[in-house]
């Protein structure tokens, strides 16, 4: 039997989504959902793994929740394509975590660059809770348990989804061929690696006030772009500018097409003519954020109207989800189902083994 194509992927809803996301991820999803050439998608939204790190907030994590569902259909994530589904409403996933964790060693945990770094991010030192050092193994869980064959993540992630690849490979060693290894689909353009936030920092992040979010109105998406970081020494319009680590041009390359460039800069043929301008000299700062800014607009209203008339009926989005809950359910029982008999846990269903065991013991 043909070996399906099934994607997962997904965010922790601990805030609203930002353009990070969008270029990083969102966008991508989408093509993939449309391309035609995965057989099932799932997206989730990571509460459980949210609340590793939020504990004492659930509040946080419970209204962020609904904002995240509103970005993905606004983005055009369709219910009737890509199954989006909750974390915490699928149980199957915390027995399948349970039994991962024998696979692996504290040690192999400690090594993993990616949880050494959000360590060290969070300052958690010492006091690093359980759930969340061991967050690899329930991701691994969340991959394995929909079979997914293509997991769509930044570079960052790259020691995770080679976790996840160890665990598959320790388990079907142990027990047979069972769980599927996954691959990881790295994104395809450089510019949207990493977006920075607007101040030039290196991530967008919601505690240092510097994300656009996909929700922001045109307004205040103007106002986050005339106030941007660029280039500190580009002080008069006739001075050179530097284009690299400056934040406007980082955002066009990630954004800009040349079809922009006739509707709203027609003197450049594309983003190079636009930047070897800005690098003689004779370029203001202004005059490309209004660029920017037109084309931002372009990418961000029709995402920002449908976000409005999802946010018509709610209700519907609650129960779309619910929906998703159920249909990624059943799909992580049938896999959880298969790893019970592998590891020869499933003592209920094995009539050969009550049957033995009553010859055994010679009862009928």
């Amino acid at each position: 039997m043909k070996q399906e194509k099934i994607i997962l992927t997904g965010d922790r809803p601990t805030g609203k989504l930002h353009i990070g996301h969008y270029v990083g991820s969102l966008r991508r999803r989408v093509e993939l959902q449309n391309s035609g050439i995965y057989d099932k998608i799932f997206v989730f939204e990571a509460d459980g793994q949210a609340l590793t790190d939020n504990i004492d907030n659930p509040e946080k994590v419970r209204q962020n929740v609904i904002e995240v569902a509103l970005d993905y259909l606004a983005c055009g994530i369709d219910p009737a394509k890509s199954t989006i589904f909750i974390q915490s409403q699928i149980p199957e996933l915390c027995e399948l975590t349970f039994y991962f964790m024998d696979l692996v060693t504290v040690s192999r945990l400690q090594r993993n660059p990616t949880v050494k770094t959000e360590i060290q991010m969070r300052n958690f030192e010492t006091s690093i809770p359980v759930g969340f050092f061991t967050y690899p193994i329930s991701q691994a869980a969340d991959i394995t348990a929909f079979k997914a064959t293509t997991v769509p993540v930044g570079e960052d992630q790259e020691p995770m989804l080679e976790q996840a690849r160890e665990i598959v490979r320790r388990f079907n060693f142990i027990y047979g061929d069972t769980l599927v290894e996954p691959n990881i689909l790295l994104p395809d353009n450089a510019a949207c690696l990493r977006l920075p936030g607007t101040d030039g920092k290196a991530k967008m992040s919601k505690s240092l006030g510097n994300c656009i979010y996909l929700s922001d109105s045109a307004d205040e998406v103007e106002k986050k772009i005339r106030t941007m970081y660029t280039d500190p020494n580009h002080l008069k319009v006739s001075d050179p500018g530097q284009v690299e680590g400056n934040t406007v041009f980082t955002y066009l390359d990630a954004f800009s097409r040349p079809e922009h460039f006739e509707r709203y800069l027609p003197d450049y043929a594309n983003l190079e003519e636009l930047k070897t301008h800005y690098r003689r000299g004779g370029l203001g700062d202004v005059k490309v954020k209004k660029c920017l800014a037109a084309v931002m607009q372009e990418e961000l209203e029709p995402i920002r109207n449908r976000r409005k008339e999802f946010e018509q009926d709610i209700p519907a989005v609650y129960d779309m989800l619910k929906k998703g809950c159920e249909v990624a359910r059943a799909a992580a029982a049938e896999t959880l189902s298969e790893v019970r008999k592998a590891m020869k846990i499933d003592y209920f269903e094995d009539q050969a083994l009550i049957d033995e065991q009553a010859a055994r013991f010679g009862s009928h």
